[in-house]
């Protein structure tokens, strides 16, 4: 029966946090984060040293979750501050370039992933997009802008390869309904003319992380995960002694403030184990 009620607590917890993390609070860690991240660009931007390749300017590997570009599409008031990186740890804090393509600005396809609900859901009204639609986006190399070709779910025509001397741009998120993907939307976009030549990329699309691809899941801090369960379980072990020592009442104004910043952080590591576009 004890064993009972400690897993009665923790499923409570866990449903309450996670429904938290999902609808409130990831989406004002995101805000933070997009705060941080925009001051961090616009620093280096002033300064001459934003990353322009898979390298920053002492050519060491650009860390994932290194801001490398901003992204302003003035048609559905989003402006975000894009992330190296496409796991989904990376995308709790905004939309993420995938590192196996040019950044934006520069010759050939770049690729930028986005949530459509979690964590802000900030790409969930790139499917309201239209043709000739401007989507601007600043970078290391300058100012950059294009225009939307179309909107495209899984099954409809890929347009076809970018002319030479032109830079294509391919917004990514998850198609269907909040928090019930049904495939991947994709919003494509061209520059006519001003695109640049880049570094050549480190990854390639057969050996991008699995991690990285779309719909994929993060599991590189599993043990983090791990070490915050044991933290509920033994908060859950002590709310339930406190229960039959104290009372319901005073157990609960001792415990429920641990179990709920624990909870969250728990929640907030399971959020990495979604698909990075949810």
């Amino acid at each position: 029966m004890q064993l009972a009620r400690v897993a009665l607590v923790m499923v409570f917890m866990m449903t309450l946090t996670m429904l938290l993390q999902l609808v409130l609070v990831g989406s004002l860690q995101q805000n933070s984060a997009q705060e941080r991240k925009f001051d961090e660009f616009r620093s280096q931007l002033a300064n001459g040293i934003v990353p322009i390749g898979p390298a920053d300017n002492q050519n060491r590997a650009l860390a994932i979750g290194a801001p490398v570009a901003y992204l302003d599409i003035p048609s559905i008031d989003l402006r975000q501050v894009v992330v190296e990186g496409t796991t989904s740890g990376a995308l709790l804090d905004g939309p993420g370039h995938r590192r196996d393509t040019p950044l934006p600005g520069q010759l050939g396809a770049s690729v930028i992933m986005g949530r459509q609900a979690s964590f802000g859901g900030p790409f969930a009204r790139i499917d309201q997009l239209e043709a000739d639609d401007v989507i601007t986006v600043t970078t290391g190399q300058g100012v950059f802008e294009y225009r939307v070709l179309g909107v495209r779910r899984e099954g409809d025509l890929v347009p076809s390869p970018p002319d030479p001397g032109v830079a294509r741009l391919v917004l990514a998120t998850a198609d269907g309904r909040p928090f019930l993907p049904e495939g991947i939307l994709r919003v494509d976009a061209e520059l006519a003319e001003g695109a640049v030549v880049g570094p050549s990329r480190i990854y390639s699309a057969q050996n991008l992380p699995s991690s990285e691809q779309m719909m994929a899941a993060d599991t590189s801090t599993l043990w983090v995960l791990a070490l915050w369960i044991q933290g509920l379980i033994l908060l859950s072990v002590g709310a339930v002694w406190a229960w039959h020592r104290w009372g319901r009442a005073q157990a609960w104004i001792v415990f429920f403030p641990p179990l709920l910043l624990v909870g969250l952080a728990t929640s907030g590591e399971v959020a990495r184990l979604l698909p990075n576009l949810l």
